[in-house]
């Protein structure tokens, strides 16, 4: 029996039923119809000698195999559209996708507004999804999960394109009228407070106090949350004290009755980047969304 060589109609018919996990699903996407898709599936398993989908129940699901070469199978179709793309710079009044943006809640706070106040005005046809970080974050980009990542960038995948954004210091947070705001913020006063963190993995501990422990000094952590914006409602309502990047959503912290001070250590400054697999950097859409990116940052008045 002669073998079936591989194309790249097979890698595209293989990404799509991968993507969408059911044989209708891809002739839909390729706008095929069902007995064409499953031929070309046929044509698949022929070409790798694996079943790539297999039936589970009413469902297919992909095999190890399958699950093992779908993010170079995206890569390699991504890479032979931009062979035959246009070079040319989007239409942004007419075009239309759909980017997901791996971001800190502190950043989303930052940046959702006027991100998505000009992109509804240069690029109506274009949606963002913000994505909060969690456990997948080092493979979001390389997978194809997100199409951006805004944070402070640790542990970089060795591909992946880091550009920075701004470099941040932290600063003390607690509400107005605060017992801590009363005289001078000594480290002895700081670490005597009843301190909140914002952790998503609920360390209790960090820069500050290592910084302490060097003065010979210890804090109380009374708690954490997950998120920066949750910080804010517990902080406006309690006498513990939090901390905040300088840049970080000034008009919030501001609207709820909050107030920033310095804190009294030597503490290590924080970079934002953006970062994003370099699959995009011939796509001119993309670079449209990394450009608007920095331009934000750029005009943000606290940076």
């Amino acid at each position: 029996m002669r073998q079936t060589q591989p194309s790249l109609d097979l890698l595209i018919a293989l990404d799509a039923l991968l993507e969408e996990g059911s044989v209708s699903g891809a002739a839909l996407r390729l706008r095929l119809s069902e007995p064409a898709m499953s031929r070309t599936l046929g044509r698949i398993r022929r070409a790798m000698g694996d079943p790539i989908l297999v039936r589970s129940g009413r469902a297919m699901v992909p095999t190890p195999r399958a699950l093992a070469v779908q993010a170079e199978v995206r890569s390699l179709v991504e890479a032979a559209r931009r062979v035959f793309a246009s070079p040319a710079e989007p239409d942004l009044a007419t075009l239309r996708r759909d980017f997901a943006i791996l971001a800190s809640d502190a950043v989303i706070a930052a940046i959702a507004a006027p991100l998505l106040t000009r992109t509804v005005r240069q690029a109506p046809g274009v949606t963002l999804r913000f994505v909060p970080e969690g456990q997948t974050d080092v493979r979001a980009l390389r997978d194809g999960l997100a199409d951006l990542e805004v944070t402070v960038i640790q542990d970089a995948a060795p591909e992946t394109r880091v550009e920075l954004l701004a470099v941040d210091r932290p600063v003390g947070l607690v509400r107005a009228g605060h017992p801590l705001l009363e005289g001078p913020i000594t480290p002895e006063r700081y670490a005597d407070a009843d301190h909140l963190l914002v952790t998503r993995r609920g360390r209790l501990a960090g820069p500050i106090d290592r910084a302490l422990g060097e003065l010979g000094l210890r804090r109380r952590v009374v708690g954490t949350v997950p998120a920066f914006t949750q910080s804010l409602i517990v902080l406006r309502e309690t006498d513990l004290v939090g901390m905040v990047g300088a840049w970080q959503a000034p008009e919030a912290v501001a609207a709820l009755g909050l107030v920033t001070f310095e804190i009294p250590l030597e503490l290590p400054t924080m970079e934002i980047s953006q970062a994003w697999h370099p699959r995009h950097d011939a796509d001119a859409a993309h670079a449209w969304l990394r450009a608007t990116v920095r331009q934000v940052f750029a005009e943000q008045p606290a940076w």
